[in-house]
């Protein structure tokens, strides 16, 4: 079953990092004539890119955006000092601002901890851990609400967090907190590692998946890949999402996003080529 109202996007980071200004100046224009209907931003800092500006340059082009937050080094609402933790929750509330400000219905990412921190918890432990997050997710959340935008809780791969890797993990943390403000993002590189069955984990997100990230096993093209691409979008229609399928791959280009992101071959002849040919892909099944 095709959905008549899937939309597709792709984030920035294919190309840049960060996102400034004048790089989304340069990428908008042929991420429109590419056929895309949304660009993702990447706030990685606050006022690396202009949310007014950035307004105006993707409706004068019929573009929609998203955005997704980078959680760097230090930004903890988890078992962290309650600086580090009051600075997080204002960071996030600020990029809720920005996402409003470009009429985002979301904020993805991996909002509860800085991606690459890892440590072992047992059960009770991480129990403990999940009614942190509720508690310290909270206040963003309503600020969120207020602002008319969800923020979306991606679960990442074991590599890169130990706080949530799978959808049931994602559904209990978030558990108690309004799925009008707060739901998950799926990214499929990540569910291709951690979920036994990507079609089962994604009906069991159902009506709380809020985004959806999109690229081959290897963070190329999807299609270019292993992927049962027929069954997640499936999958995806009978939960009834109705948001876009966005690209994210990463460059190799930038030292910092490359080795955060462990980008050290090529992933398609070009970065172009990742856009392009995942859009003919998807849009074609």
């Amino acid at each position: 079953m095709k959905a008549t109202t899937r939309t597709f996007g792709v984030n920035t980071w294919v190309w840049t990092s960060p996102l400034t200004d004048g790089r989304l100046a340069e990428l908008a224009p042929r991420i429109r004539e590419w056929g895309f209907d949304v660009v993702e931003l990447p706030v990685e800092n606050v006022g690396d890119w202009d949310p007014g500006r950035t307004a105006k340059l993707l409706d004068s082009l019929g573009l929609s955006a998203t955005v997704v937050v980078a959680m760097g080094l230090g930004r903890e609402l988890v078992s962290t000092d309650r600086a580090t933790l009051a600075r997080t929750q204002y960071f996030l509330q600020q990029v809720v601002d920005t996402a409003a400000a470009v009429s985002s219905p979301v904020v993805a990412g991996p909002v509860y901890a800085s991606v690459g921190r890892t440590w072992r918890m047992a059960d009770a432990e991480r129990r403990a851990c999940y009614e942190q997050l509720r508690d310290n997710l909270a206040p963003v959340v309503e600020h969120a609400r207020g602002a008319g935008v969800t923020v979306a809780v991606e679960p990442l791969n074991r590599y890169e967090t130990s706080v949530l890797n799978t959808v049931d993990q994602a559904l209990d943390a978030l558990a108690g907190l309004p799925p009008e403000g707060c739901g998950i993002a799926l990214d499929v590189y990540h569910m291709n590692i951690e979920e036994q069955d990507i079609p089962a984990a994604v009906r069991r997100a159902g009506d709380r998946i809020a985004h959806v990230q999109v690229c081959a096993n290897d963070r190329g093209a999807p299609g270019a890949d292993h992927l049962d691409w027929p069954g997640i979008l499936t999958a995806l229609d009978e939960a009834g999402y109705r948001g876009p399928l966005v690209i994210e791959s990463f460059t190799g280009d930038n030292e910092t996003i490359a080795t955060a992101a462990s980008i050290w071959r090529p992933l398609a002849p070009s970065q172009d080529v990742i856009a392009v040919d995942g859009l003919s892909f998807l849009a074609g099944l």
